[in-house]
C-alpha cells in the first residue's frame, strides 16, 4: 500500500493570504519547503481529507499533483509569528497537517492564455466532476503552471458531501451542474474519451488504498458517535459510487460544454 512522508515542520516563513483557508509556507526537517494546509483552518480536518483524496485520486489518473506529505506542527511552531490570526490558526492545528510540495517558480494557469492538451484538460474537467471540486473556476483556477505543464493544486473544496454529512448516495449520483462554471470546459474537447481512460486508471482498489491514507485522528465528527473506520467507510463508499454513477456526471459535462462553445 502507497503511504504520505512524513516529516516535521522546522521553520514557519510566511503565510499565504491567497487562499480562503490560510495555508501558511513552511520548511520541514528534509530541508524542502511546503504549503501547509492546517487542520485548524476553516473547514478543519475535512478540508485536508479532500485534499489528500483529491490529491492522490488526480495523481493515480496520470495528472501533475505536487508530492503531498504528512507534516506535524509541534507547540513552539510559529511562536513569533505577530500576526494574531495566524498566532491563532498555528496554535489550533498541533499536531498532523498537510503539506503540498512547494512549486518555486511556478505560475498561476491562466486558462485562456495557457492552451492545455485538449484530453489533459477533458481529464482535468472529468476528475473534478467525480470529486464534486467547486473551486477550480477562472476566477480561481487552483491550477499552476511550472515547467510549462499543468499543475493541480487545492482539492480543499473538493467531496461537498462530507460538509452536511447526509445523504451521501444522493450526492453520489449527482450530475454536478457546477462543472459548468470549469476554468478549462472551454479546453475540454475530448470529455467522452477522457471518461473511458479514468476508469481504467481508478479502480475500486485504489479508492481502497487512498481512504486507507487518511489518519484516524482526522476522522472524528464532533456530535457524533460514528468511529474512525465507519466514517473512512462512508468516504470509501461515496467514492466507488460516484464511479459507477461516472455517465451521468459525464454526460452534465459534456452538455455544459456545449453551452458555452
Amino acid at each position: 500500500m502507497s503511504e504520505l512522508r512524513h516529516q516535521q515542520v522546522t521553520r514557519f516563513i510566511m503565510p499565504l493570504r491567497e487562499g480562503g483557508s490560510l495555508p501558511v509556507l513552511a520548511e520541514a526537517d528534509d530541508d524542502f519547503k511546503y504549503v501547509v494546509k492546517m487542520r485548524g483552518a476553516g473547514h478543519g480536518a475535512k478540508a485536508l481529507i479532500a485534499e489528500l483524496i483529491g490529491g492522490e485520486i488526480a495523481r493515480k489518473a496520470g495528472l501533475r499533483v505536487p508530492e503531498l506529505i504528512f507534516l506535524d506542527l509541534d507547540e513552539d511552531f510559529g511562536r513569533t509569528e505577530p500576526d494574531e490570526e495566524v498566532q491563532d490558526l498555528l496554535k489550533a492545528s498541533r499536531g498532523l497537517n498537510l503539506g503540498m510540495h512547494f512549486l518555486s517558480g511556478a505560475v498561476t494557469l491562466d486558462p485562456y492564455l495557457n492552451r492545455i492538451d485538449p484530453l489533459e484538460a477533458s481529464k482535468i474537467v472529468w476528475i473534478d466532476s467525480f470529486l464534486t471540486n467547486v473551486d477550480r473556476t477562472t476566477r480561481n483556477t487552483n491550477m499552476l503552471m511550472w515547467h510549462s505543464e499543468p499543475w493541480l493544486i487545492d482539492h480543499g473544496a473538493s467531496l461537498m458531501f462530507h460538509h452536511s454529512w447526509k445523504d451521501w448516495e444522493k450526492s453520489a449520483a449527482s450530475p454536478f451542474p457546477y462543472i459548468k462554471d470549469h476554468a478549462l470546459l472551454h479546453q475540454a474537447s475530448n470529455i467522452e474519451e477522457a471518461s473511458r481512460l479514468m476508469l481504467q486508471k481508478i479502480t475500486p482498489g485504489d479508492i481502497d488504498e487512498i481512504t486507507a491514507m487518511i489518519p484516524d485522528e482526522w476522522l472524528k465528527h464532533e456530535g457524533s458517535d460514528e468511529t474512525p473506520g465507519q466514517i473512512r467507510q462512508v468516504y470509501n463508499n461515496f467514492l466507488t459510487k460516484r464511479l459507477e454513477y461516472s455517465p451521468i456526471f459525464t454526460k452534465t459535462a459534456i452538455d455544459a460544454r456545449q453551452n458555452i462553445i
